[in-house]
């Protein structure tokens, strides 16, 4: 499975957090990520397994 056609459990969606903000994630399941837009980072969601480290994640930038 490619990172951009992870899927993710729904129900693991619902107790996920953002590391940092404590705040809720949004599954862009077209990037294959999760969008904390309130820490402005994107997790990177591979082999189906999210990788919540602030290391890994991409920085959102305007328009993405």
């Amino acid at each position: 499975m490619s990172e951009t056609n992870a899927t993710i459990d729904p129900r693991l969606l619902e107790i996920l957090v953002c590391p940092l903000t404590k705040g809720p994630l949004t599954y862009d399941r077209a990037a294959g990520e999760l969008i904390s837009e309130k820490a402005g980072l994107a997790y990177p969601i591979r082999d189906g397994i999210p990788i919540m480290l602030p290391e890994e994640a991409r920085v959102l930038t305007e328009g993405s």
